[in-house]
């Protein structure tokens, strides 16, 4: 009979037991790890990467400067030149005839010239003996000075003739390559108008056209102005190309012109730099990239792709605070370099940044910071 009363409070006590330990709640779980780096502020090349187009650094049209038939091309079509090099040969048959009789008139003259002074003379040791007449004298000096001034005219005339002459042999008037024969031997030139006979442009160095926005021109004179950044002086600015493939030239420059007005088309403003070509492998009219270096940003932050966060709101990063707590910044970062981004704003130096885990932190919970070079390689306290 007493067995039952104590099996019964054996069964209540272990019900008491099992209530008991359902009640207790559960043990809350640890922050999350995340890796972290710290933000380190430092003075950081302020670069722009815009797009241009090559162009020689001279170019001369090689024309036809006196009528005649073109009756030789000296040059090979593509090939390099020097200055003063014969590139056609225009028939000098015409030219030289044309040259004889400028001569022969300036004979003519100067013969016309010696009698003329002759008489002159004359005239004048006669006058005071009275042998002469004053009219006399007047006429004799009067033919002396036309003739002397005929002399000079057939001499320019001569002169004229003897460029003429040298123009049939056609020239380079710069150094470079030159390019296709415009017109075949046998054609009648320089009849009327100065024909083009081919083009010469001077590939070292060569000019890299390009454009910037007026926008980005203002904000960086103001960020210079506020002392945010530094500017170089334009023939200080250097400039690196890169092909269109994004394969570097090797090539390297300094930016040597920035035009004074607007393009009201495009609102840009004109900028080239020259680029030293040495090899000729720049060629007029590739397109290609410049990265231009312009100077420096005085106080800036390279945050890692990984770090940096976008979404609809803008560019943000998650920073660890106080109490380890995580945190969301808006920041500007407008420039991406090689594999970091450059932050101008919105972060302060020595703030730590999640740089790994970011998709476990989450803004005003807290988390268990490490070096990000050592994230989950720690175990996980609790």
């Amino acid at each position: 009979m007493n067995r039952i009363p104590r099996m019964l409070a054996l069964a209540l006590t272990c019900s008491a037991l099992i209530a008991c330990q359902k009640s207790e709640p559960p043990a809350a779980a640890p922050p999350p790890e995340v890796g972290v780096i710290q933000a380190q502020a430092q003075a950081v090349p302020l670069t722009r990467d815009l797009v241009g187009r090559l162009s020689p650094f001279r170019s001369a049209d090689v024309r036809a400067r006196v009528a005649g038939v073109l009756v030789k091309r000296v040059y090979a079509e593509g090939s390099d030149v020097e200055e003063g090099d014969v590139l056609f040969e225009i028939d000098p048959a015409p030219l030289k005839a044309a040259l004889a009789s400028a001569q022969a008139a300036l004979s003519q003259a100067q013969a016309a010239a010696t009698n003329a002074k002759a008489t002159a003379k004359r005239a004048r040791d006669l006058i005071g003996k009275h042998y002469v007449s004053q009219s006399d004298l007047d006429n004799a000096e009067a033919a002396e000075r036309t003739t002397a001034a005929q002399v000079q005219q057939a001499r320019a005339a001569v002169q004229t003739a003897q460029i003429n002459l040298g123009y049939a042999t056609v020239r380079a008037p710069i150094a470079g390559r030159a390019g296709q024969q415009q017109v075949t031997e046998g054609a009648l030139v320089g009849q009327g108008t100065a024909t083009l006979l081919t083009t010469i442009d001077q590939l070292d160095p060569v000019y890299a056209n390009f454009t910037l926005s007026v926008a980005d021109l203002d904000q960086l004179r103001q960020s210079a102005a506020a002392g945010s950044i530094t500017l170089l002086e334009p023939n200080k600015a250097e400039v690196t190309l890169t092909r269109q493939d994004g394969t570097p030239t090797g090539k390297t420059g300094v930016l040597d012109f920035s035009d004074v007005t607007v393009d009201p088309a495009t609102g840009s403003v004109a900028l080239r730099a020259q680029i030293a070509n040495p090899d000729r492998t720049l060629l007029p009219g590739m397109y290609v990239t410049a990265s231009l270096s312009l100077g420096q940003i005085n106080r800036a932050f390279l945050i890692p792709q990984s770090v940096l966060q976008r979404d609809a709101q803008g560019a943000y990063v998650l920073v660890v605070g106080e109490g380890d707590k995580v945190e969301r910044r808006a920041v500007k970062a407008d420039t991406l370099r090689k594999d970091a981004w450059i932050v101008t704003d919105g972060i302060q130096d020595g703030e730590r940044l999640v740089a790994s885990g970011v998709q476990k932190a989450r803004p005003g919970q807290p988390v268990r910071p490490v070096p990000a070079e050592t994230a989950g390689t720690q175990p996980a306290q609790g």
